[in-house]
């Protein structure tokens, strides 16, 4: 006999990943039945009419737009302004940008209509959230404060109530307390870096290109926004970043076009400066009993090619699929066969994204004159040698 739950899944965090994983699951042809909890104490609510976008805004790739069209969220993003990006331009701090060692990813190249879409964090957390409640997901505003874990049902503790579940999916974040929770840890790098993010006004149009240059101290990211602006993420290290997050609005103006080499004219900030910083972080499982990892909760990946909630998306995926697969074979979604088959599956993958990442980093900030050329000479290769570039496309697309 099975024991009393109050539901069959809970999912802790409503951000992106935890509520895309629970959109999934109420929308799926075998996982619908499912009785679904998602808990956060602050979950997204939808822009207002004309706010300005948020800071915080993510290249969402083919993959992330599948799941957030299969569940119906995506047609509440367009007023919003999804920006599609059709190009991708990549170039060393030591080269000019489009001169022979500029790499170029273009869609029209793999016979796809764009790259991919820069969307705002919090429109797709509150899209997808949204979307979950109306499949039947019931929304609780709160924390998990204690967890306890069973071979038959795990019980998490909410507003000091004990509320057993099947499966308890820790979606909460990099400082994940669900994780410390459940015992889970893993392997830390802490970069030398952190990340300053704000929103630039430019001279010239964006025409839906991504720029990236790869400075000394770390890269130089301009995605493209709707509204003609770019959001720009500067990787460098806690001592430029504060010196730069410091400057007033002129002189911080004339440092960011510089530092773009003026692809896109004269660059100004339209809004503040945040900076934050820059770790990889892999759990060492992904799985415990009636319990799994997902998103930042599970890895953390250096910024520079835009990957993390990708990764997330499909670690929502990937589970969803496993549940799915397990309910139709007359299984439970806590059973750890499933479970076993998702955390071996995606760790491995965020593993290995991690690690190419990692490499780009160190290739990217070695001053060493040797290591300098041969990275410009492999962007010019990777320029030319079109079943390398596909393949890194078709990667970038997920």
């Amino acid at each position: 006999m099975s024991p009393k739950r109050d539901y069959d899944v809970l999912i802790a965090g409503a951000g992106m990943v935890g509520a895309g994983l629970a959109a999934c699951l109420a929308t799926g042809e075998v996982t619908r039945r499912l009785r679904i909890a998602l808990v956060d104490p602050n979950p997204a609510l939808p822009p207002l009419a004309g706010e300005p976008l948020d800071l915080r805004v993510s290249a969402v790739s083919r993959a992330g737009e599948r799941l957030l069209r299969a569940t119906g969220a995506w047609p509440l993003l367009e007023p919003r302004g999804p920006c599609a990006y059709e190009r991708m331009v990549i170039w060393d701090g030591a080269a000019a940008p489009g001169g022979p060692d500029t790499l170029v990813f273009d869609a029209a190249e793999v016979g796809e209509p764009n790259l991919g879409h820069i969307v705002e964090n919090r429109a797709i957390a509150a899209a997808l959230v949204e979307r979950a409640v109306a499949a039947g997901v019931t929304l609780v505003r709160g924390s998990v404060t204690a967890l306890t874990l069973g071979r038959d049902v795990a019980t998490a503790t909410l507003a000091g109530r004990e509320v057993p579940v099947g499966l308890v999916v820790a979606a909460d974040g990099a400082d994940s307390p669900l994780r410390r929770l459940a015992g889970l840890g893993g392997d830390l790098l802490a970069y030398p870096q952190e990340a300053i993010v704000c929103h630039l006004s430019a001279a010239q149009p964006h025409h839906g290109t991504a720029h990236q240059h790869f400075l000394d101290e770390g890269p130089l990211a301009l995605l493209p926004l709707a509204d003609g602006r770019v959001s720009m993420v500067w990787s460098t290290t806690p001592t430029a970043a504060e010196a730069l997050v410091a400057l007033d609005d002129a002189a911080f103006a004339q440092a960011v076009t510089r530092a773009s080499d003026g692809v896109l004219g004269a660059l100004a900030p339209t809004t503040p400066r945040l900076k934050f910083p820059l770790r990889r972080f892999n759990a060492a499982t992904y799985s415990a009993a009636r319990f799994a990892l997902v998103g930042d909760a599970a890895h953390t990946v250096h910024p520079l090619a835009g990957q993390g909630v990708n990764q997330g998306f499909l670690d929502a995926t990937a589970l969803a699929a496993e549940l799915g697969g397990a309910l139709a074979r007359g299984g439970d979604p806590g059973d750890p066969g499933p479970l076993g088959r998702y955390a071996r599956a995606r760790r491995a993958d965020n593993a290995l994204m991690g690690a190419a990442l990692d490499g780009i980093y160190r290739a990217f900030t070695d001053a060493r004159p040797a290591v300098m050329m041969g990275r410009r000479t492999a962007l010019r290769l990777a320029n030319h040698a079109g079943p390398l570039k596909q393949l890194l496309v078709s990667r970038a697309l997920g």
